[in-house]
């Protein structure tokens, strides 16, 4: 099959790769959808080190299923970590925290920047028929984002920020209005400041930012300056929650979280359910974050074009 390889920082369009066959308790999934995101761009980087097929981000269609024929033509998206099932913190019911677990595209297990991919069963999760494939394609993300939601008990009262409003940064920003939080967003772009502002969600610039001005803050940006600008905005005894993933280091002043009480939340991946519920009923549309679709073949330009300032979510179709 044809995929974008990475191998030693490097991407590259390849032919005739070799396509593996499904196992009893797995799937062979084409892909029909599949986004670009920031761990992707970050990962040419050298944020892990990786050598195969990357992209975890997608809508697919089952067409094979050695062990279970009724899933064959289910459009799926699917969880990202692949786990064994046997170790303590999946037997405590932690089973994204694996210790065994490889990771679509990230670890140890072949991504979905290609034609097809291969997958457990039990991964797999329907899309609706209501749900189209450019809303499907945004179910790992936004999950990843309302995850925030299971750790931390948001209530109307509090006052909310998210430092970051790229791609995941306003998915977290969508999720979080939900809950009818005082929510405001730091944006620097014109064309995110109109998008969240149609969906009703209050926007400000990092000048506006002042110190303790809120309970929980909500990291996106992959940067120290962002940190930097998250940590001054929480108040003494407040949440500050971290989304970001990058190569790199940053420096944090523990003395002063431990001072100021502060708790630090480190946020990862999220239950696909909720998520797919919310796309289905409608109370959250990504789909005017996307700004380019590309066919595979051009997988090295589109990348390119998501790692612009500003860009948003660009989509490849195999």
């Amino acid at each position: 099959m044809n995929t974008l390889w990475l191998e030693n920082q490097k991407l590259s369009y390849r032919k005739n790769v070799t396509l593996t066959s499904p196992l009893a308790a797995e799937a062979l999934i084409k892909v029909r959808l599949a986004g670009i995101c920031t761990t992707d761009l970050e990962m040419v980087k050298g944020y892990y080190p990786f050598t195969g097929v990357p992209g975890h981000e997608f809508v697919g269609e089952v067409v094979d299923s050695p062990s279970m024929p009724e899933w064959i033509g289910k459009r799926i998206a699917a969880d990202i970590n692949l786990v064994c099932g046997k170790c303590e913190a999946c037997l405590q019911g932690r089973s994204t925290h694996c210790q065994n677990r490889t990771t679509i595209g990230i670890k140890e297990h072949d991504g979905i920047f290609g034609e097809y991919i291969t997958l457990p069963l039990s991964n797999l999760h329907i899309i609706p028929e209501s749900v189209s494939d450019e809303k499907a394609v945004f179910v790992e993300p936004l999950a990843a984002a309302m995850q925030i939601l299971e750790q931390v008990h948001i209530h109307p009262g509090m006052r909310v920020l998210v430092v970051g409003a790229g791609r995941l940064g306003i998915l977290c920003a969508m999720s979080l209005s939900l809950t009818g939080c005082d929510l405001k967003v730091v944006v620097r772009q014109p064309r995110t400041k109109k998008l969240l502002e149609d969906s009703f969600i209050t926007t400000i610039s990092s000048q506006d930012v002042t110190a303790e001005m809120v309970d929980l803050v909500v990291e996106v940006t992959g940067s120290a300056d962002g940190f930097a600008l998250a940590r001054k905005a929480v108040r003494g005894g407040g949440t500050l929650v971290l989304k970001s993933t990058f190569k790199g280091e940053t420096t944090v002043d523990l003395s002063s979280l431990v001072v100021e009480e502060i708790t630090l939340v480190g946020s990862r991946c999220g239950s696909f359910l909720p998520a797919i519920r919310l796309l289905e009923t409608g109370q959250i549309d990504p789909t005017p974050m996307i700004d380019a679709t590309y066919p595979m073949q051009n997988g090295l330009t589109a990348y390119e074009h998501a790692a612009r300032s500003g860009v948003l979510k660009v989509l490849l179709r195999p």
